[in-house]
């Protein structure tokens, strides 16, 4: 659906999809239409659920299963960290390091729906959380960042990247300086690469949103 969604990968078991909208991927107590009700309107009648999710302003692939066998084996598949996951992030200020990891202990507030990162050498609470990150370009005033992180915390990368001086571009509840305008945040889920039963091989790509002019600065070269 434009400037919703578009399909890059499907086959008979799952749909991935690039999530292009700052929508939620399941219905929330917002009661705004969610990416799995617009995914399902592909499949009017017949199974389809989301495997994983994405932040509302976060945009990028997101797998759908067509089955509740494939549901429960591509679950099971990112809670074992058997899915290869990338992410690119624009931020706002430059890193120490063309490359790096961050290491920190989260501690999300559900009440706020925030998430606060420490550094793992200052306290022992909270849950784990940790990343790898590479600068791939810079502009006169952002930054590229690639970003594979190594385990699955609410708001990880948003937190972790904000707790090291980086705020996402467009991140305001972590710090960013301003909003965009399309509602988004510059995170953006890059890729994703997993393996079926069977041994079938899946790995997808998805574009960053084209209405975002930073993202063109940035990816024109290597979109593909």
């Amino acid at each position: 659906m434009p400037g919703i969604f578009d399909v890059i990968y499907e086959d008979g078991e799952l749909v991935i999809v690039n999530k292009l909208a700052a929508i939620p991927v399941m219905p929330d107590k917002s009661g705004d239409e969610s990416l799995r009700d617009f995914v399902a309107e592909l499949r009017p009648g017949k199974f389809v659920e989301p495997v994983h999710r994405l932040d509302r302003r976060t945009s990028g692939a997101v797998a759908f299963a067509k089955s509740k066998h494939c549901l429960a084996y591509l679950s099971e598949a990112f809670r074992e960290r058997r899915v290869l996951k990338t992410y690119w992030a624009v931020t706002e200020q430059q890193p120490e390091s063309t490359s790096g990891t961050l290491v920190h202990r989260l501690v999300h507030d559900t009440r706020r729906n925030i998430s606060k990162a420490v550094p793992s050498s200052q306290t022992e609470k909270g849950n784990l959380a940790e990343l790898s990150y590479e600068l791939l370009a810079r502009s006169e005033r952002y930054f590229l960042l690639e970003i594979s992180p190594l385990t699955g915390r609410t708001h990880q990368i948003r937190a972790q990247l904000s707790a090291a001086g980086m705020p996402v571009r467009g991140d305001l509840k972590y710090g960013a300086r301003r909003s965009t305008h399309n509602g988004l945040i510059m995170l953006h889920a890059r890729k994703l690469a997993f393996d079926l039963s069977g041994n079938k091989h899946v790995e997808v790509t998805a574009n960053p949103p084209s209405d975002e002019p930073l993202w063109a600065v940035f990816t024109e070269p290597t979109l593909n």
